[in-house]
């Protein structure tokens, strides 16, 4: 994806806790496709929840080097940076994180993107005002906007494990530290939850739900929560001022103490930051943290991205390429380079470089990422076993080969260090059950490996609890007054509203999960709450009354949102669910009734199976508003602009143009009835919101629904009745076989069709303009002439 001429570019750039994320977020949602390119796998898939539980999941795909979901036609891709999906033209991309351009490793990848990612119509770069100069003059076409923070951040100095403030997060760059301090404040302060970039998105999300849900007051983390991961921290408290590069050991930058102490005070809430004593800040450093002014970037990390297969030699010289601009610096130590520089060294896979297509198959197998971090040359040596086996495969691993190596992964014993090395394993073969040309039985292995993944994860995050968290301790925060947990905080549920990050759901738990459930999250809870989590649509029933159900079991009601097409959820368990889980039920509940409505009106998506006019659009529009259903006085303004041709491709879409309404047939099935009342009861709070017997065609009227109300399931009202919008546009076309004949005498057939009464029938007759003679019922043309009209009887 290349630069489109005609796209605008903003750069976004300014201190943490700005909203920039969440604005780009929301101006994606605005276009009709879009990309957002995220730095780590772990931030990738909470913006994934947060996006999939706006428009549900049919809209969004996630792609990460280890994990794809893509459904069959997605709007939105949400990926991290390696991993976006450059050939697909969308109308918004954003890359998040830019000063990341200046990564010793990883920088040519977002330097690259900067230089190259466009949207058809727009692209936001989003990171450090550390970025500003250079990209003036790299993409001098950039509109730039500064948001101010939303809260203040202040230096409070050192502070000991004693009088560490509740709500903090306490940081350290091993996970030697990390254990140690845990350890610590589980003998002190009752335990802490455990954050490291080593964990999986799913045994992340479990530590952090339990610390949001009140479990624990404090975590213990690395960097790994300083891109982008929406906390709810007070305090950041440093317990080391010094990190391992990969190379050698060297102090924190500035800069990077100030990435990590921006999670402290989300949105407008203040908050702090420090160190644990007996370390202290300068004073240099806590000026600029405060002020959140940084020295400017003034290199770029680049690679030549147009590399060259024809030979080892050319490859590598394409590889050394050179930059031409004074902001780019040529990348120092690529990992992918790095293994190919030791693939080179191979007896075996040397002289199989030769061939172009071998080498270009091994450039491939070098982009594998060496999740363990052990010493390269045993990265390598699993390279090169990997490229090996393609190579006598004609291109594919055997089925033998991944069952040797994911048999061995698929066990969740050992403790924390053995979990997580095993789950480092595991990723690495995640990667490649993703490179789907590589294999026979891609999905198999895919499940295979993410079902290990998900093993690993779960009995991790127990590893975690039971290390670091006091059970009594635990217990006894379980049974204190509600009054003191997280939940009732109205500033943090406040603050949680207006970021709409992955635990702003919180406020919707209230009453619905008790907070004191905790001894419930054993493995068959777990278990459970996975089934409903990975729950295909199909298992997910919602009734008329707007009931979530699961296996026959109560999950959630559907209430209202914002809009009628944009329900809300909440949780009706009959379980206890500790509020950790109970997020990761109402994410998923929240997504599925996004992707209810999206499959109830996809006959109406103005964009498929081809784009239409703007006044085809807008009458779509209408009718999605209408859950499939328009009145004909309100479509007519917008019919009058549709030529012949926009009224023959509605027809193809499924759209009928009545007397009495624009409607589509298909939505007037059974099952899109039911989903209708389900969503209109939620809209109206009436559940249901019109009792149809067996599924009638025409029902009493009930004098306390309003007219909108039916027609939004799909009803017209006709004189005493409400009658199916299908059935009236049937009905007159049957009694226009009967006008010819002169006036319809007697109404019982009509009765019988309609299951109604011969006096319902007539009272519809006249609600459609016939008029009453001593003859019969006359059609609205010929009653003015007709010598024995009668007075209207009353409806």
């Amino acid at each position: 994806m290349s630069a489109v001429f005609g796209s605008s570019v903003a750069a976004l750039l300014g201190p943490t806790n700005t909203g920039k994320t969440h604005r780009a977020i929301a101006r994606m949602l605005e276009h009709r496709t879009g990309m957002i390119g995220l730095p780590l796998r772990l931030l990738a898939r909470e913006v994934y929840d947060r996006v999939s539980s706006i428009v549900g999941e049919l809209e969004v795909a996630l792609v990460t080097g280890e994990e794809k979901r893509v459904p069959p036609r997605p709007r939105y891709w949400i990926a991290t940076v390696e991993a976006m999906p450059l050939d697909l033209e969308v109308d918004f991309l954003a890359v998040d994180e830019i000063q990341l351009c200046a990564h010793p490793q990883r920088g040519h990848v977002f330097t690259d993107r900067l230089l190259h990612a466009r949207g058809r119509s727009e692209t936001w770069f989003l990171g450090s005002d550390t970025m500003r100069d250079a990209l003036v003059d790299l993409v001098p076409v950039a509109e730039h906007r500064r948001h101010p923070r939303f809260s203040r951040l202040t230096a409070r100095g050192a502070v000991n494990l004693a009088s560490l403030p509740p709500r903090s997060a306490l940081i350290a760059f091993s996970a030697r530290e990390v254990y140690e301090l845990a350890d610590r404040l589980r003998g002190r302060r009752g335990g802490a939850a455990v954050v490291l970039g080593a964990l999986s998105p799913r045994t992340r999300n479990a530590q952090v739900a339990m610390y949001q849900a009140g479990e624990v007051d404090y975590l213990v983390a690395t960097d790994a929560i300083g891109m982008g991961l929406n906390l709810d921290l007070d305090h950041v408290a440093f317990a080391s001022l010094t990190r391992f590069d990969g190379r050698h050991a060297r102090p924190l930058a500035p800069t990077e103490v100030g990435q990590i102490a921006g999670r402290a005070g989300r949105h407008v809430r203040d908050g702090s930051f420090g160190t644990l004593a007996p370390l202290e800040l300068g004073a240099d450093v806590v000026f600029a943290v405060e002020n959140h002014r940084f020295p400017a970037i003034r290199r770029l990390v680049w690679r030549n991205s147009a590399l060259d297969f024809a030979s080892l030699a050319s490859l590598q010289a394409s590889l050394d390429e050179r930059p031409r601009s004074r902001w780019l610096s040529l990348v120092e130590h690529a990992e992918d380079a790095a293994a190919l520089k030791a693939l080179t060294q191979h007896a075996e896979v040397r002289p199989l470089l030769g061939d172009p297509e071998l080498l270009r198959l091994a450039w491939a197998v070098c982009e594998i990422p060496d999740f363990r971090r052990l010493l390269p040359e045993h990265h390598a040596s699993l390279l090169a076993e990997i490229f090996l086996a393609l190579v006598a495969g004609g291109g594919r691993l055997s089925d033998d080969g991944m069952e040797r190596h994911v048999r061995r992964l698929e066990t969740a014993e050992g403790d924390i260090d053995t979990l997580i090395m095993r789950l480092e394993l595991v990723r690495t073969w995640r990667y490649v059950a993703n490179r789907g040309s590589w294999l026979d039985h891609p999905e198999r292995w895919q499940r295979r490996t993410e079902q290990a993944e998900d093993a690993i994860s779960d009995a991790l995050h127990q590893r975690l609890i039971e290390r670091f968290v006091d059970r009594a301790q635990r217990r006894r925060r379980a049974h204190r007054p509600a009054s003191r947990g997280v939940e009732t905080r109205p500033q943090v549920i406040e603050a949680a509203r207006a970021a709409s990050g992955p635990f702003a759901m919180l406020a919707q738990l209230r009453g619905a999960v008790p907070s004191h459930a905790l001894e419930g999250d054993d493995a068959e809870l777990g278990r459970w709450v996975d089934a409903v989590v990975a729950a295909p649509f199909e298992a997910l029933v919602v009734d008329e009354a707007g009931a979530i159900s699961f296996d026959g079991e109560r999950v959630a009601e559907l209430v209202r949102g914002r809009e009628l097409v944009h329900p809300e959820v909440k949780l009706a368990l009959g379980r206890e669910v500790p509020q950790g889980r109970a997020l990761l039920l109402l994410r998923r509940l929240r997504a599925h009734a996004r992707d209810l409505v999206t499959s109830l009106l996809a006959p109406l998506d103005p964009e498929r199976p081809a784009p239409v006019d703007a006044a085809t659009r807008g009458l779509l529009h209408q009718l999605s508003r209408g859950l499939g259903t328009l009145a004909l006085a309100d479509a007519r303004p917008v019919l009058e602009q549709l030529s012949d041709e926009a009224r023959g491709r509605l027809l193809e879409r499924g759209v009928t143009i009545g007397r009495r309404a624009v409607y589509v047939p298909a939505l007037a099935d059974a099952r899109a009835v039911r989903t209708r009342l389900a969503l209109v009861g939620a809209f109206v709070a009436r559940r249901p919101p019109v009792r149809l017997e067996g599924g009638a065609v025409a029902v009493r009227r009930d004098a306390k629904v309003a007219s909108s109300t039916y027609l939004a399931c799909g009803y017209l009202e006709l004189g005493p009745l409400a009658m199916r919008v299908d059935a009236v546009e049937a009905l007159l076309e049957e009694l226009d076989g009967l006008v010819p004949a002169g006036p319809i005498r007697g109404g019982a057939e009509l009765a019988a069709s309609l299951g109604r009464s011969e006096d319902e029938v007539a009272s519809v007759l006249l609600a459609l303009g016939f008029t009453e003679t001593e003859d019969g019922f006359v059609a609205p043309a010929r009653a003015r002439a007709h010598p024995r009209a009668r007075p209207a009887r009353r409806a």
